[in-house]
């Protein structure tokens, strides 16, 4: 029975239980490594929602300092410097220089982005 898995001369190739082996090991990196791919695809979702907030804060403020009894849009932030990214959904709750309030979230994030009239983001 031993003889049957032992090479005879000049054949080449692979055993079964070699081919088996490999591929086992292969099931098992891609079992660890697919979950961690996933989680940090959602990271980056999650981190491209929350630049664009930055950037929706950063436009606002400039719109303030030229004009602090202004009110803010969306609209309005985008000829101040701010360019949304692509399924980042920002909306401007309250667009005031004493109540300014914004939020962003990705369409594939997990979570929703808030930052007030002082900048300060919070998840």
């Amino acid at each position: 029975m031993v003889k049957v898995f032992r090479k005879k001369r000049g054949q080449r190739g692979f055993t079964l239980i070699e081919i088996i082996t490999v591929i086992a090991v292969i099931g098992i990196l891609a079992a660890i490594a697919i979950p961690q791919f996933i989680y940090y695809k959602t990271e980056g979702f999650n981190t491209a929602a929350r630049e664009d907030l930055k950037g929706m804060s950063t436009a606002a403020h400039a719109f303030f300092s030229d004009s602090p009894t202004g009110t803010v849009t969306t609209t309005l932030l985008q000829s101040y410097g701010y360019r949304p990214t692509a399924n980042v959904t920002p909306v401007v709750t309250t667009g005031t220089v004493t109540g300014i309030a914004m939020t962003a979230v990705h369409a594939s994030g997990t979570t929703t982005y808030s930052v007030d009239s002082t900048g300060n983001i919070t998840p």
